[in-house]
């Protein structure tokens, strides 16, 4: 099976990334692996995109450290490879990341992902799907019962005002951005500097103003969804619990936060389980769900980080049962018969 990985940058992956661990995995099921930045693809006049892509030079690595360290140097195989010909291509750049310096790059693997599946390529997840998801308002597909009240404005006095129904404490976010970058509590002791935090954030395009979840205190529980359903594996759920730094309301692990084995409560699967149906339409194989308590703060299908950590943390290879998916869609793909959309096939 060869499998295209696309990232942001080739170059600035690190060694305890998601994708690392599932290239590593990959690899050592004996699949052909190959990596491609969003600056490197190309739609050539013979209508087939192709990409410089590289390739780590080894047949088995005994670590993603050393996957990756061959993957960086001059020793991995670089060529310009035809995207058409992977059996699946792996949507897993941030688009987030590339808002303010490369905002041209923010929607290539969408765009260069739609035109290999009509030749048949499997791309995960499906290119629609991550197009109604490219920023927060996706959280608002979902039913009302599991997300907090929200208000997604630019202007200032509405804020202000959803603030003082929420009783004067509320969290700001750019609707646009991700790892915790310009979130602020807003709380009624901050009225001085609210303007300047609302500026702060509006830098980034539209602000999202979220109910204060109390509970958030103590940071929040990512669990993973694989083809719509909880992650489980070896009777381990994926999931991973990540605590906020002292004095910081953000939990994400980019921000500074810790991590720890998760408790999986009867609410937050009922949470997946409401979820799952529209993750499911969407064409959505893997996704991350941030939950506090019983609310669902955000979800996230284009990178969803911190797999890794929940394989440590529970003992569990999970990336072993995705790359087993990736092999199953393959064989459905190639059955002869009734040939499914590609939003079907990657929940398959």
């Amino acid at each position: 099976m060869k499998i295209g990985f696309v990232v942001n940058d080739v170059m600035t992956e690190l060694v305890d990334y998601t994708t690392t661990h599932l290239a590593l995995e990959a690899v050592r099921r004996g699949h052909e692996v190959w990596y491609i930045g969003l600056s490197d693809f190309t739609y050539d006049p013979d209508e087939m995109v192709h990409a410089d892509a590289r390739k780590p030079a080894g047949q088995f690595y005994e670590s993603a450290a050393a996957l990756l360290d061959d993957l960086q140097s001059h020793r991995a195989l670089r060529a310009r490879i035809t995207v058409d010909t992977m059996d699946i291509l792996m949507l897993r750049n941030d688009p987030s990341q590339d808002l303010q310096s490369r905002p041209w790059a923010r929607l290539a693997s969408i765009n260069f992902g739609r035109l290999a599946l009509r030749h048949g390529v499997i791309v995960l997840n499906n290119p629609d799907g991550l197009y109604h998801a490219v920023n927060k308002t996706y959280l608002q597909y979902f039913p009302k019962s599991v997300r907090p009240r929200s208000l997604i404005t630019r202007h200032k006095e509405e804020i202000k005002s959803f603030a003082n129904s929420e009783g004067g404490t509320i969290v700001l976010k750019p609707l646009a951005g991700s790892g915790g970058r310009n979130v602020f509590l807003l709380r009624p002791e901050d009225a001085p500097n609210v303007n300047q935090m609302i500026e702060a954030v509006l830098r980034d395009g539209y602000i999202i103003a979220q109910e204060y979840l109390p509970d958030a205190l103590d940071g929040d529980t990512r669990v993973f969804l694989m083809n719509g359903r909880i992650l489980e594996y070896q009777g381990k759920i994926a999931a991973v619990h990540r605590r906020r730094p002292t004095g910081d309301m953000r939990s994400n692990l980019s921000a500074g936060g810790s991590r720890s084995v998760a408790e999986v409560t009867d609410a937050m699967i009922h949470l997946a389980e409401t979820v799952g149906p529209r993750l499911i339409e969407d064409g959505i194989f893997l996704a991350g769900l941030d939950i506090v308590k019983d609310k669902l703060m955000e979800i996230n299908v284009f990178s969803p980080g911190a797999l890794y950590g929940a394989s440590q943390l529970n003992e569990v290879n999970f990336m072993e049962p995705v790359i087993v998916a990736l092999e199953h869609k393959l064989e459905i793909r190639d059955r002869p018969g009734d040939k499914l959309s590609n939003a079907e096939l990657a929940v398959r």
